[in-house]
């Protein structure tokens, strides 16, 4: 790893300094643990315990519910600032052996004016909805998210406050339901015990808790049960208490889904004029379990698991790329518990695991410490070899066991220090990644993270061979330092990275190695007060450098930027700036750019949003000048209750010396008809139309290609687990001599049901 002349230290000092930080968190003790604190009494919250049975319907009609604690959410948070809030809210709570209860009467002075939509769980996030945020460990780093709409739509979260993070992919079996009336709407959930995780003790506990209300108007107001005080970057650490729930336990927790799947493929071997020619069918019996071993540790498992894309993912435009593109984790078994396993570098990618035959997920927390362990055995192994201009991928048949180690240890107000150790191991391929990591809250402003990695990689010699890789075994390091000032006016960020060349992340995503870089930044906010016409208005703007281990400036670049939010739920960003690049041996100085951001939602049924940018740029097929345009416009509309269209295009050109070199077409329209709350039929269509010039290439290429892919899906889910999935999806290409001609096509379904006892 070769340092910027005279600024930066040594690798091996650098190594030290991190080391030092570990220490010095480690070292550094909590002015105050959550378990110290002395609450307000007017702050804890006495949750009484009810009989009689409770029915989840939305009615509030039982005897019991006028035992329940009522409290009121009397504070604006957002865009205010804990304000009076515009509509009246109340919340009701109670729990009995094996449920805890929770209510919202959400008043509404134009009931015709609430926003709700049938859709599918996790997706209402644009309706009005409340919910409740419960931190059962009261340790005031993590929590439970429980939301609703007001028809009844779940949405579920886990959020790691220490980490700064909030993952949709938890997935707990809950009740609930909602109903519209003259006055506003009224929800009720039950939330059992079973799927929540909270100490082993048959005394009362004391629980961190949150009731919020979402109303989307002209502003998306967020409104609360205590204030937020902007000037301190967390979130938990400010919530209320509740107590209560004497001799409640989690049961047994476990949860056993056997799951069914068939397929039956089709290809057209001899493109484009032989018959597409089905395979015979194929049927697949799979189990998943998951065991709450205590309170505290959950292992789960999965044999022979259907890891079918269900959901299709976005498709991109991958025309005048560097490096390989993300797609993000759709996959329920390994979505769960992802975020314990995220770092400052990501290292942990779990759709590497192509093909897997068996996984198995150890996860818990005891105190302050946290550990998880994931192993799977996969039979087809994808790779990114990494470069510090660009990347190549390939896929190749053997077989590999996968493995992750993960650590964290809790200290002090939210920070952290945590272990890491990966594994990949196969015939005559191995890689192994290990490091530390931390995060210090130095006050409820500012923090530092770093994280220092070792990794040793071995590649087959041919796969070595063929993509340029060294032969036999080779080893490098990545470190991180980056500080960050978060409060309510001035922001102040700054980051440093080096990431030798030989440094391999093969369990993780990280397309760029060979590289030092050094970033630092600043921000202004303004906040509207009630007759401000903006609700939030920020200026600012950074510098970053970025060079190879031969010295060479791969990028420098200086950029400005402001942003507001505004109206109609309207929100841009826009900025502006100047960067030198190097690539492939050549130098381009002086290239100026924009980028602007920009959506508004001017009713409950309209989203409006486009992407534009531009400017100098390279092509780097021909490493030359060019310059770029690209525009993504959005729309999503709903159809009254049950149908939901998102249609979106991307448009890309590329001028050079000469003429235009290329124009790329991306549209993808979503068609969603919602027939309740468990059950829907979507259709997606992504049309990808490409336009060359071969005049322009110094190589030959198809003057044009077309892609079509559709899928077809019917769903119906009881719950997370107990689903039924039947569907239907194809290929086609074209070029300037073939019309679209399909390639593939499958039809597929699988079916899970879940056991919990």
């Amino acid at each position: 790893m070769t340092p910027i002349p005279g600024f930066v230290p040594a690798a091996a000092t650098r190594r030290l300094i991190c080391l030092a930080l570990a220490l010095l968190t480690l070292a550094t003790g909590p002015a105050l643990s959550a378990d110290d604190q002395a609450y307000d009494p007017e702050t804890v919250w006495r949750i009484p315990k009810i009989e009689g049975e409770m029915k989840v319907d939305g009615s509030l009609d039982e005897p019991a519910w006028a035992e329940a604690k009522s409290v009121r959410l009397t504070y604006e948070t957002r865009p205010g600032e804990n304000i009076a809030p515009p509509v009246e809210t109340e919340c009701l709570i109670a729990y009995d052996s094996s449920n805890l209860y929770v209510a919202f009467r959400a008043h509404d002075p134009e009931p015709a004016k609430i926003r709700a939509r049938l859709t599918d769980r996790d997706t209402a996030w644009n309706d009005d909805f409340v919910g409740l945020v419960i931190d059962t460990f009261n340790d005031e780093r993590r929590a439970f998210e429980f939301f609703v709409n007001p028809l009844g739509v779940q949405m579920d979260l886990f959020v790691d406050d220490v980490a700064g993070r909030e993952t949709s992919s938890w997935d707990a079996i809950w009740a609930s339901a909602g109903q519209i009336g003259e006055t506003g709407y009224v929800v009720e959930m039950a939330i059992p015990f079973n799927q929540l995780r909270f100490p082993s003790t048959l005394t009362g506990q004391v629980w961190g808790v949150d009731a919020l209300r979402f109303y989307p108007r002209d502003q998306r107001h967020r409104i609360a049960t205590q204030p937020m005080d902007r000037n301190r970057d967390c979130y938990l650490c400010q919530v209320s208490k509740m107590e209560g729930f004497e001799g409640i336990t989690p049961g047994r927790n476990l949860e056993v889904v056997p799951t069914l799947t068939g397929t039956r493929t089709g290809r057209r071997a001899d493109f484009p004029n032989g018959e597409v020619e089905d395979a015979d069918p194929d049927f697949s019996p799979g189990i998943t379990a998951r065991w709450g071993i205590t309170p505290n540790i959950t292992l789960s498992g999965t044999v022979n698991p259907d890891f079918s894309q269900v959901e299709a993912d976005v498709a991109q435009l991958d025309v005048n790329t560097q490096f390989a593109l993300f797609f993000p984790e759709r996959r329920p078994f390994f979505l769960e518990g992802a975020d314990f396993f995220d770092t400052p570098f990501d290292v942990v990618f779990t759709r590497n695991v192509a093909d897997p035959d068996w996984g198995a997920k150890l996860t818990g927390t005891q105190g302050k410490n946290g550990f998880g362990i994931f192993a799977s055995q996969d039979s087809l192994t994808n790779l990114i070899f990494p470069g510090s201009q660009g990347s190549r991928s390939g896929s190749f048949d053997f077989e590999t066991l996968d493995s992750v180690l993960r650590y964290r240890r809790d200290f002090g107000q939210n920070s952290s220090v945590g272990l890491l150790v990966t594994s990949r191991d196969g015939d005559d391929y191995s890689n192994r990644v290990a490091g530390f990591d931390g995060l210090y809250r130095i006050d409820d402003k500012n923090s530092i993270n770093f994280q220092v990695l070792d990794s040793e990689t071995e590649y087959p010699v041919a796969v070595a061979q063929q993509f340029g890789q060294p032969v036999g075994s080779f080893g490098d390091q990545a470190i991180r330092i980056a500080y960050n000032r978060d409060a309510r006016g001035l922001d102040i960020w700054g980051r440093f990275e080096d990431v030798g060349r030989g440094f391999r992340a093969d369990m993780g995503f990280l397309p760029r190695v060979d590289y030092t870089l050094v970033l630092g930044g600043a921000s202004y906010t303004w906040w509207g007060e009630e007759d401000d016409w903006y609700t939030q208005y920020r200026v600012g703007g950074d510098w970053d450098r970025t060079e190879d281990g031969a010295g060479n400036v791969l990028e420098e670049e200086l950029e400005v930027w402001t942003e507001f939010a505004g109206p109609k739920q309207s929100w841009l960003w826009f900025d502006v700036g100047t960067r030198d690049r190097f690539f492939n041996g050549a130098v381009f100085s002086g290239q100026r750019f924009f980028n602007l951001w920009t959506e508004i939602q001017p009713s409950g049924d309209v989203w409006l949003g486009l992407f534009a940018g531009g400017g100098e740029t390279i092509d780097f097929a021909n490493t030359r000048e060019a310059d770029g345009l690209t525009l993504e416009p959005g729309i999503r509309y709903n159809f009254g209750l049950h149908l939901k269209a998102n249609l979106d295009h991307t448009y890309q050109r590329l001028d050079v010396e000469g003429g235009e070199l290329f124009t790329a077409n991306l549209t993808q329209l979503r068609l969603v008809w919602q027939f309740d709350v468990r059950s829907f039929v979507r259709a997606i269509f992504q049309y990808r139309d490409i336009q060359r010039d071969p005049s322009l290439y110094s190589f030959e290429v198809e003057p044009e290609s077309q892609n079509l892919f559709t899928q077809l899906l019917y769903s119906y889910k009881v719950n997370p687990q107990t689903v039924l999935f039947v569907g239907y999806s194809d290929n086609r290409l074209a070029d300037q001599s073939i019309s679209l001609t399909q390639t593939n096509r499958a039809l597929f379904f699988k079916i899970g049901y879940a056991w919990v006892l």
